[in-house]
């Protein structure tokens, strides 16, 4: 008993010695999500072309070329935010889009060749619009809070791009990629 006693005295004193930490504040949150999207875009420039190379119907993969293009006007965005803020544009790894684009990277493995494949690669493309949405939009929103109307713009820009890729591949998914997949599965049946 004696031991642990010392033990917890020992670290009473080690405690009240370190200086403490100072408290979270919103605008590091949101520095921490601005480094996640960042690292989660530069994820999505890996991806997009793999997805692309493997879709099968040109649409599909026009679509994912289009917002190549425009996700790299977003990392773009993104570093002219880090600047604003004095810190260097850098990304920290982000678990979220990992899971998702592991997702698709399976799809293309387990789908290549089947009537499904492009279904599934529009399905997993719209999980990182929708993580991306959720991240923009609250960033926007934390930007607008603490009182960075510059970066809002950049981020509202993102966002709305976001959107329209979401509403494109949707506009996709049900009026072409579905329907081809489906009649690819019955004219194999």
């Amino acid at each position: 008993m004696a031991k642990r006693t010392k033990k917890r005295a020992n670290a009473k004193k080690t405690a009240a010695r370190r200086p403490r930490q100072a408290p979270k504040m919103l605008s590091d949150l949101f520095l921490e999500t601005l480094k996640d999207i960042y690292f989660a875009e530069n994820k999505i420039i890996k991806t997009l072309p793999k997805m692309a190379k493997a879709a099968h119907s040109k649409q599909l993969s026009a679509a994912f070329n289009k917002h190549l293009r425009e996700t790299q006007g977003q990392v773009k965005r993104l570093d002219q935010i880090f600047k604003m803020l004095g810190k260097p544009a850098r990304g920290k790894p982000c678990e979220a889009i990992n899971g998702i684009t592991d997702e698709g990277a399976e799809i293309m493995k387990d789908f290549k060749n089947a009537p499904a494949l492009d279904a599934g690669l529009l399905a997993a493309a719209q999980a990182v619009e929708h993580y991306e949405i959720s991240r923009y939009g609250t960033l926007r929103t934390w930007a607008e809070e603490l009182g960075m109307p510059d970066a809002a713009r950049l981020l509202q820009a993102t966002l709305d791009e976001e959107e329209a890729t979401d509403r494109t591949l949707t506009e996709l998914a049900t009026s072409v990629i579905n329907l081809e997949a489906e009649e690819e599965y019955r004219a194999a049946a």
